[in-house]
């Protein structure tokens, strides 16, 4: 993770001194664990250059964490990209910059306009190219954007989320600093620490003079402050997050509802939050529900309202009503595995039917099994509950004869995280070996991606392995039922577009009645 800052033109030598860093020294310090040092290349009355390079200590980023019995918590790339962690490495030895306070004989070089180059990366992020671009563009930067090259025989550079990104243009030494700390953590939309009301003030100091005019204010506040609550505070002291008074508002950055954070870019285009609390390494928002905060980074808005008066229905909302309303009308429903449940949302929900009476919540990731248990502890002696879930450790990839003969199977945004060509076999498994009388799997629609104009080659989740066009899918469903003696039926959830059909592809497969018999 690094920065360089390429200062140009008149004045290019006092650069150091508002760094307050003299480039004759190494800066080099190690503090709890991560090393931070910056260099000068280049030093002139014309050209200054300086790179700013953060090195953590992998194992120090993960101790004490609640998944410190699971080895796959050392599987990620916050050692490496620049995010938050970077910002905050990188804070002090830029402070003097950041307030804009050198040493008397400097201070009018803090309101000078240089001629700036900022590269910074490696930055992982869920926006696409062109939002990327508008966060920058719009405050004068040209913006150009790098993907590693990769010796991969497979296509992983146009999936990839992982950009370098250059910024040039004309600005204050302090103002760049301020707007790269505001919205670098809003591309990695990621926070190392708890957030509180501080943020908002954080945001006020770095966003002065900026962020009122910015178009996509909104969702630089909500991706900055994460939490609804903290949101509505914001809203109350400083003014809605959007622009919309000073008539420069995005058409379709707002959600309409008000009551939950604006985490990502599926949100803020209105995409389908596909197998968001599926993935195990995921970040906290909060959720409709309950109280305490759920894991769901791209929960998406369906565009249809149900009313003139009432707010759109979440499309996640959408799958969970038809997959409960169809278990509701099954004769034979006593037994439901809900397969890769994740903190369990639809167990809870199917907890509440009439004739349920077992229902196996089947996780791999621990610290979502850890939220399950605590959703479903707060089902106990509620009203209306037909049977409390049980938290199960289980995979698609690991046979287990507990979920044998069900009477449902739910694999709900669970396929598409799922390699492509494994899945034959774990079908395979499910239709053959744990044959149950009902299986019932969503995913997303690739061809509805073009309704939230993404690019062409975009996936609606950064942990989605490929999503499938209605012609792709149902080529799968009928080799799957082939292969399995079973009988199928697809249908779509959410709102339906001529020539796209609709967000979310959901097939039923029953086993036939010879097979049952």
């Amino acid at each position: 993770m690094h920065l360089i800052i390429k200062a140009s033109g008149e004045g290019a030598g006092y650069v150091s001194h508002l760094l307050a860093k003299n480039p004759n020294n190494l800066y080099d310090r190690t503090d709890k664990g991560v090393r931070v040092r910056m260099v000068y290349t280049k030093v002139g009355e014309q050209e200054t250059e300086v790179l700013i390079h953060a090195e953590p200590d992998p194992v120090d980023l993960v101790r004490g964490t609640p998944d410190g019995y699971d080895i796959t918590q050392y599987i990620n790339d916050r050692e490496f990209v620049t995010s938050s962690l970077f910002c905050s490495y990188i804070r002090s030895a830029l402070g003097t910059a950041l307030n804009g306070k050198p040493k008397e004989d400097y201070t009018q070089w803090v309101d000078h306009v240089f001629e700036l180059e900022l590269t910074f990366g490696p930055v992982a992020s869920d926006l696409p190219d062109r939002m990327v671009e508008e966060l920058f563009s719009v405050l004068g930067y040209d913006v150009a954007m790098e993907r590693g090259e990769s010796a991969y025989s497979f296509d992983l550079k146009n999936r990839s989320t992982v950009r370098h990104i250059t910024l040039r243009g004309k600005q204050t030494i302090q103002q760049a600093l301020r707007q790269l700390f505001l919205l670098i953590p809003v591309l990695d939309n990621y926070k190392h620490y708890f957030i509180s009301e501080d943020e908002i003030d954080k945001i006020i100091r770095y966003g002065e003079g900026w962020l009122d005019t910015h178009p996509l204010k909104e969702l630089i506040v909500r991706r900055t402050l994460h939490f609804a609550e903290l949101i509505r505070t914001y809203e109350r002291k400083h003014g809605a997050s959007t622009v919309e008074d000073a008539g420069t508002a995005q058409a379709g950055m707002r959600d309409g509802n008000r009551e939950r954070p604006l985490n990502s870019v599926s949100e803020t285009l209105g995409h389908d939050g596909a197998g968001e609390d599926r993935v195990a390494e995921t970040k906290a928002e909060t959720d409709m529900d309950t109280t305490d905060t759920a894991t769901d980074t791209a929960t998406a808005t369906d565009t249809r309202a149900l009313s003139s008066d009432t707010a759109p229905v979440r499309l996640n909302e959408l799958r969970y009503r038809a997959i409960t309303d169809i278990v509701a009308s099954l004769p034979n429903k006593r037994r439901i595995v809900d397969m890769g449940a994740g903190e369990g949302k639809l167990s809870a929900r199917l907890a509440y039917i009439p004739g349920v009476e077992m229902i196996a919540a089947v996780e791999p990731s621990g610290q979502s099994r850890l939220r399950a248990k605590e959703r479903f502890a707060r089902l106990q002696d509620r009203d209306g509950v037909k049977a409390v879930p049980e938290v199960m450790l289980g995979s698609l990839f690991y046979f287990d004869e507990q979920m044998q003969y069900m009477d449902v199977m739910i694999l709900c945004e669970v396929i598409e995280h799922v390699e492509e060509y494994r899945l034959d076999r774990i079908m395979d498994t499910i239709l053959n070996e744990y044959r149950p009388e009902v299986l019932l799997v969503t995913t997303p629609n690739k061809e509805y991606n073009e309704v939230y104009e993404m690019e062409q080659k975009q996936l609606r989740h950064q942990d989605h392995r490929f999503e499938w066009t209605r012609e792709q899918f149902s080529m799968r469903c009928a080799h799957w039922a082939e292969k399995s003696d079973y009988a199928y039926g697809i249908s779509g959830i959410g709102e339906h577009k001529e020539g796209f059909g609709q967000p979310t592809q959901l097939v039923k497969f029953s086993r036939r009645k010879e097979e049952q018999a």
